[in-house]
């Protein structure tokens, strides 16, 4: 902080200003800041009634600095400038570098990096929209061209044939977009996903069923107010004989094949819009889904609507039938899923979450994966609800979901769990593709979310934590051959990489570092306010304690000394090739010098008996702002440059080239504010020319990701 902010902060706390900084005013201060910015204390908080009175006058001794009542403002002074706590100015100067780097690169980098953000989703509507757009003007150019229509049904048949072409591909859009099965195949085609993002099939499919509805009802309009009208007149009786061979009624054009279908068609398609209706879903979700299953007469009805032939071969069968078979398909499984009971455990972990642990079914078209999600129906609650959830864990032929408590159905199960009612079975339809899985591909990654879209990858972490541990206490216990007879033995024991060493070689290097076996996941968490934390506070507080023992030289490790007993209370060896760093990031801001202070304080505040931050209530390191993200990119290509030099150090020659290639790969996932997403989009780029231009070959892959 600058001398104007010490001074500006001393003044705030000396409530009596008699030149001196007493206890008792940093007491004061101290609650003061607590009540703002915490009115409701956690358990983590130094004023919650169950934190002892000890916690609290530690943290106010260590911030006056003294064991005496009072120190005079100019030591006060003096010991403050050492805590090194950034300035408000720096924390607007550090949005202003961000915003000024992305101001001053070229025009074609812009364009590059909100390609890399908004392209995928604008190229696919664009393919999209070209598509009903070459369709629809197919149809109108060949009814406005062709005499026998116009003259025989008028306007009518212009307007609704004009709007069928439109409905072809958007029907067919439409009907795909619900199949969960071909999302979670056609993603695992790197190429493909990157100019579709799967993730958003919710949002496509109501902006296609906008579409779909709009010009559906032109369709009836040209017909009913139209086409009817006109052909059924007697001035065109001679045009419509010539091309139907027949005369026609406006009751017989109604009562035909094409005209009965076509208004139950678009009767059923308005109740499925009725139903979907955010009131009506709020109100009964059971009704919203069981009003879902009209789809399946409507496209039953669809296809039989053009088998007459009236005016042009039949078309629309051909466009729907593929998605319909598809997706009939899926929800008959699924309904019939709901009759197979999983066996599966409830547990409340607070007031606001749940874990529920299923058992994996043996025949699943997909493996599991953490990261992944599956729809989970509980039907001591309803049988036709099913509802997504994204898997945190996979262990022992078993996963995992935390449910938080935030909607209807999810408080239900909340308050399902809380009365002691016990789970007995669920039903599970899945696993399904998430972005998440794309995660697997590296041995490197960077993870950069904001809010809730890092759910995913909040338990893919806690997974390759506990499979990377499981593997190396496998590995360590295949070299004791005094081990072997331990009740462990019994665990399955995982097949260690054919491309790193051999058995022997695995157990001369237990106890040391291996870079060909080493693995990285840099995850930067963005929220808004400390609260947003708790939502994974306890799964981030696991990863972080199990992981002091794999990276002793971790910043809290160094500053705090945790007692050897407690880390040994998980793991009894730790993990040297597996390294995740954890930091999260608080962007609120406080105008208030004071309140700026206190809460660097109480996030750096930490005891041997109380490892969790007093401000966040977690073990890993909080930064107040957003983050710095050249910063973080430079220190992360500087080390990849110095696994690189160690990789080649232990292997020499026999360095595996597909080995080494993916190794050279950095996978960086975002989710969050596109302004943040466009810098990290061009920071990767640069460092990624930065790789080939000093030969190190290293590659940082920006993939965007949708939750949700």
């Amino acid at each position: 902080m600058s001398d104007e902010e010490i001074q500006e902060f001393i003044k705030s706390i000396d409530y009596n200003n008699d030149g001196y900084v007493a206890y008792k005013d940093v007491e004061r201060k101290l609650d003061d800041v607590a009540n703002e910015i915490d009115p409701l204390p956690k358990e983590h908080h130094l004023h919650h009634h169950e934190r002892k009175a000890s916690d609290r006058h530690a943290f106010l001794r260590a911030v006056l600095g003294t064991d005496k009542d009072r120190i005079p403002n100019e030591d006060f002074a003096t010991k403050v400038r050492k805590w090194n706590i950034p300035s408000l100015r720096q924390e607007h100067q550090k949005d202003t570098e961000a915003s000024d780097f992305l101001k001053h690169l070229s025009w074609s980098r812009k364009l590059r990096s909100w390609w890399s953000v908004e392209g995928p989703q604008v190229c696919f509507l664009g393919v999209v929209v070209t598509v009903q757009i070459a369709f629809g003007v197919w149809q109108l150019v060949k009814y406005l061209t062709t005499p026998p229509f116009t003259a025989g049904w008028g306007w009518g048949v212009v307007v609704a044939k004009t709007s069928a072409g439109v409905l072809y591909p958007t029907m067919f859009f439409l009907v795909l977009s619900m199949s969960r099965w071909f999302a979670t195949f056609a993603r695992q085609f790197y190429h493909l996903s990157q100019f579709v993002n799967w993730d958003r099939s919710q949002s496509f499919h109501i902006k296609m069923s906008l579409v779909a509805v709009v010009f559906a009802t032109l369709h009836a309009i040209g017909h009913l107010t139209g086409s009817f009208v006109f052909g059924s007149t007697s001035s065109r009786r001679d045009v419509v004989m010539n091309v139907l061979g027949q005369e026609m009624s406006y009751g017989d054009y109604v009562a035909s094949r094409p005209g009965w279908t076509g208004i139950t068609a678009i009767a059923c398609f308005y109740l499925i819009g009725l139903f979907s209706m955010p009131p009506v879903r709020q109100w009964s979700y059971e009704v919203f889904q069981l009003a879902h299953l009209l789809i399946f007469p409507m496209m039953a009805m669809l296809i039989v609507h053009g088998t007459r032939g009236m005016f042009q071969s039949p078309m629309l069968g051909y466009f729907l039938a593929f998605p319909t078979v598809l997706v009939l398909v899926e929800r008959v499984r699924r309904m019939l899923l709901g009759f197979k009971k999983i066996p599966a455990r409830l547990v409340v972990l607070d007031e606001e979450t749940v874990e529920i642990t299923m058992s994996i079914p043996k025949t699943h078209w997909f493996p599991y994966e953490a990261g992944q999600y599956i729809l989970l129906q509980v039907p001591q609650l309803s049988f036709f609800q099913w509802h997504p959830f994204t898997i945190s864990t996979v262990s022992d032929g078993e996963a995992q979901v935390h449910i938080k408590a935030d909607g209807d159905w999810t408080k239900r199960l909340r308050d399902f769990g809380k009365e002691g009612k016990k789970l007995t079975h669920v039903g599970i339809d899945g696993p399904f593709g998430a972005p998440a899985q794309r995660f697997y591909d590296f041995d490197y990654t960077i993870v950069v979310g904001a809010g809730i879209g890092v759910t995913p990858f909040s338990g893919i972490l806690s997974h390759i934590q506990q499979a990377q541990d499981d593997q190396w206490r496998n590995i360590r216990r295949a070299s004791r051959p005094s081990s072997r007879r331990s009740s462990f033995s019994r665990q399955r024991t995982p097949q260690p990489d054919s491309r790193a060493h051999s058995t022997a070689r695995e157990s001369e290097k237990t106890e040391t570092h291996d870079p060909l076996r080493h693995r990285r996941c840099d995850f930067r968490w963005i929220v808004k306010s400390n609260d947003n934390l708790l939502w994974f506070s306890d799964l981030l507080n696991e990863i972080s304690i199990s992981h002091f023992t794999t990276v002793e030289h971790s910043p809290i490790f160094r500053r705090h000394s945790l007692k050897q007993r407690q880390l040994q209370e998980y793991k009894t060896k730790p993990n040297p090739n597996l390294d995740i760093r954890i930091t999260t990031y608080v962007t609120e801001k406080r105008k208030e010098i004071a309140t700026h202070v206190y809460r660097h304080l109480l996030e750096a505040h930490r005891t041997p008996s109380h490892p969790k931050s007093p401000l966040t209530g977690l073990i890993n390191p909080t930064e107040l702002g957003r983050p710095d993200l050249a910063g973080i990119l430079h220190d992360h290509y500087e080390d990849m440059l110095q696994l690189a030099t160690e990789r080649k150090q232990v292997a020499g020659e026999s360095l595996d080239d597909d080995l080494e290639e993916k190794k050279r790969r950095v996978g960086v996932f975002f989710c969050g504010p596109p302004v943040i997403g466009e810098e990290l989009a061009a920071r990767c780029e640069e460092l990624t020319l930065r790789g080939r231009a000093d030969g190190s070959k290293l590659e940082y892959r920006f993939m965007i990701e949708v939750f949700g």
